[in-house]
């Protein structure tokens, strides 16, 4: 929560108090004489009149204790209990990823206190990146379950984007972090006292089975059941990754990988927007106990993405088609479940993924990237 931290009330707030956090003690609290008696470490007292009363700045790293006269109702302009609150961190799990990256930025852009996972082996590009935003850095990994709890603690938000899938390191899979690596950090939030976890994964196809999607069921399966208040974001495919050079868009050079025939239509989804979902997730109630399927602005089928790509580039693309019948191939014949995983996931690409986004829309009022949005943006800068 940025500065200014208002405290507002119907009636009259009669004291309220900062500690820092890791000086707070037991207090008490007695209502005749408002006595304030803390067990330890330094505190100071403002008593206001009716109205609010704010801090300027907020400082870093304390807890705010408010206490109002008995019956009157106290309204804080952020999620926090009447009596005893906190600043509340946020935990980004994936954070030197494409995604995470993003969340922990949108964040930092509202004021919000953000601690990120990275790991001894990340890119320190990344790293100092996150450093830059003034994100507290914690060391940390998937695989390992001490780390994860020591992460947790202190924490209101967990945040995961993780995944074996483009940030692969030796010793991550499917297995070990999509799915085990999950459970874990689901565990240990419950296990700290976390009150909401903010899980990304995708939609599902029930057409087709593959290690990815089970690991993706799985986890979703156990948060919902685990008692911690969930999100759970499904998001489309991502333009930035499927429309892209490293999957066969090659845009810069006039060429274009489709799967399949082309014609059926997907809701492509920038990065940037997922993250703006799971930012909102945070204070909108909609996003509570929900799974939410995130797509675009607009269904568009390949074809009709590459008619948009010419258009705004001015010159027209060569189109190289993956038949249908080799994906399901490539997916029979993988030796290994992330090669399956992404054939099965090229399958659904061709049989295409619309998402109906108006109702989520109107709980979400977020802004949009379109295809063209982001064709303009890479073609002309």
């Amino acid at each position: 929560m940025s500065a200014p931290c208002v405290f507002s009330a119907s009636g009259e707030i009669r004291q309220f108090w900062v500690v820092p956090k890791d000086d707070l003690g037991p207090v008490a609290i007695n209502q005749d004489n408002d006595e304030r008696t803390p067990k330890r470490g330094p505190f100071f007292i403002l008593v206001a009149g009716a109205g609010f009363i704010e801090l300027v700045p907020k400082p870093p790293n304390v807890l705010l204790l408010g206490y109002a006269a008995p019956g009157v109702e106290c309204h804080l302009n952020y999620p926090m209990s009447l009596i005893v609150g906190g600043t509340r961190m946020n935990l980004v799990v994936g954070a030197t990823g494409l995604l995470g990256g993003e969340i922990c930025r949108q964040l930092v852009a509202e004021g919000k206190q953000v601690k990120a996972l990275v790991r001894s082996t990340s890119d320190p590009v990344k790293v100092e990146a996150l450093q830059r935003l003034g994100v507290t850095l914690f060391q940390g990994d998937l695989k390992d379950r001490s780390s994860l709890d020591a992460a947790c603690q202190g924490v209101t938000t967990v945040i995961s984007t993780a995944s074996s899938t483009l940030s692969r390191q030796p010793d991550d899979s499917i297995q070990t972090v999509d799915l085990e690596g999950q459970l874990s950090l689901v565990d240990a939030a419950k296990a700290a006292g976390v009150e909401h976890f903010i899980f990304i994964s995708f939609r599902s196809n029930p057409d087709h089975q593959y290690p990815l999607d089970d690991a993706k069921r799985t986890v979703e399966q156990h948060l919902k059941t685990s008692g911690l208040t969930y999100t759970i974001l499904q998001a489309g495919y991502f333009m930035e990754v499927w429309l892209g050079p490293a999957l066969g868009f090659d845009y810069a050079n006039a060429s274009a990988r489709i799967y399949g025939e082309g014609h059926n239509g997907l809701s492509w989804i920038s990065y940037k927007d997922v993250a703006q979902f799971a930012v909102a997730s945070l204070d909108n109630p909609a996003g509570r106990n929900a799974v939410i399927e995130v797509g675009g602005p607009q269904a568009l089928s390949p074809l009709e993405v590459v008619h948009i790509f010419e258009e705004v580039g001015g010159q027209p693309l060569a189109i190289e088609r993956v038949p249908e019948d080799a994906l399901r191939a490539q997916k029979a014949n993988a030796t290994d479940p992330l090669q399956e995983s992404f054939a099965a996931l090229m399958i659904t690409y061709a049989n295409g993924d619309p998402i109906e986004m108006e109702a989520t829309l109107q709980a979400f009022p977020l802004q949009l990237a379109s295809v063209r949005d982001y064709a303009e943006g890479v073609l002309t800068g």
